[in-house]
């Protein structure tokens, strides 16, 4: 069972929630919240696997309750939330710990999948947004390159497990990684476990950002 927090400042949307994910047998809704402060003490007292986190929200917003709640080191990730395909804010949701990205309109299974996945320690955005939204981070990250040769934890990658950071940085998911570099999905899934401890990342989301700020990849590597 993968239990669920849902933040959002409007009722009604966080009631079809609820009601979304109280017919699914998988989900349990531990609590809801209307702000961002909500969400974080609620976060903090219930532990959920999964805070469903509205960007907008009067007062705290959900980037700054996702910065804190991400730096009290807790077991709860957080799937974002939105009525924008390319929200403004995406780039700091992201930065700030975000493990998914998801618009309010997704389809109920789009949704699901991203619950389970975020719950899993993987990362998710809405598929029909991927490339444009890993274009759109890249082309504001643009120029913000430290250089790889500068940092310890691209060095303690082995060669593989370089290409495999490369890949994910491309936005690849592990099929698509498996099926060009002629791996196993199931060995592919092992080296990006391997590659996200090395690097410290929560997530491929985290591996994203990292292989942009390094110059490993860029818009145009996108596909």
């Amino acid at each position: 069972m993968i239990t669920v927090l849902i933040a959002d400042d409007q009722p009604l949307q966080r009631f079809g929630f609820r009601m979304l994910l109280e017919s699914n047998a998988e989900t349990e809704v531990v609590g809801e919240a209307q702000n961002g402060v909500e969400a974080v003490r609620q976060t903090t007292a219930l532990r959920p696997d999964v805070v469903l986190m509205d960007v907008r929200m009067p007062g705290l917003d959900g980037i700054e309750a996702t910065r804190r709640i991400v730096a009290d080191g807790g077991r709860s990730h957080i799937l974002m939330l939105t009525t924008f395909d390319l929200d403004e804010y995406v780039h700091a949701a992201l930065r700030a710990g975000a493990s998914g990205f998801l618009l309010k309109d997704a389809y109920p299974d789009e949704l699901f999948a991203g619950i389970r996945a975020v719950a899993a320690g993987d990362a998710i955005i809405a598929p029909a947004l991927t490339r444009r939204l890993l274009d759109a981070f890249g082309q504001h990250l643009g120029g913000s390159s430290t250089g790889s040769a500068t940092d310890q934890r691209l060095a303690a990658l082995t060669d593989r497990e370089r290409e495999i950071l490369v890949a994910i940085g491309r936005g690849w998911t592990n099929g698509e990684i498996a099926e060009r570099l002629v791996l196993s999905e199931s060995t592919v899934k092992t080296h990006v476990g391997r590659v996200l401890a090395k690097i410290g990342a929560r997530d491929r989301i985290q591996a994203v950002i990292f292989a942009y700020d390094l110059g490993l990849t860029r818009p145009r590597d996108l596909h």
